[in-house]
């Protein structure tokens, strides 16, 4: 079994394995296959950064931590100081669990 650990401060904090292998634990458990569609909402170009934090209610010291950025350069983004690269876009929209909306 091909198996990733990401660690975080020293410790194991997820497992990462190939989806036969996943499908497979839980044959042998005997649960239920997994499905693989998971739902995810898309950003309104219109929603700020901080509309979208506030609406899944987590702290900006969780979300910037998540992204590896510091709280207090978050907060210059929210407020419109800053401008988010493209990467720290790229980590805000994994930290919130949204994605980019569809190009027309």
């Amino acid at each position: 079994m091909n198996v990733q650990v990401i660690m975080r401060d020293g410790e194991a904090e997820y497992a990462v394995l190939p989806w036969a292998d996943y499908q497979a634990l839980l044959a042998s458990s005997g649960k239920a296959p997994a499905v693989a569609e998971v739902a995810s909402p898309v950003v309104a170009a219109h929603a700020s950064w901080r509309e979208l934090r506030e609406a899944r209610g987590l702290s900006l010291e969780h979300v910037a931590r998540e992204v590896g950025i510091s709280p207090p350069y978050l907060a210059m983004i929210e407020s419109g100081e800053r401008e988010a690269s493209d990467a720290i876009q790229h980590g805000l929209r994994r930290a919130l669990g949204v994605k980019s909306e569809p190009a027309s």
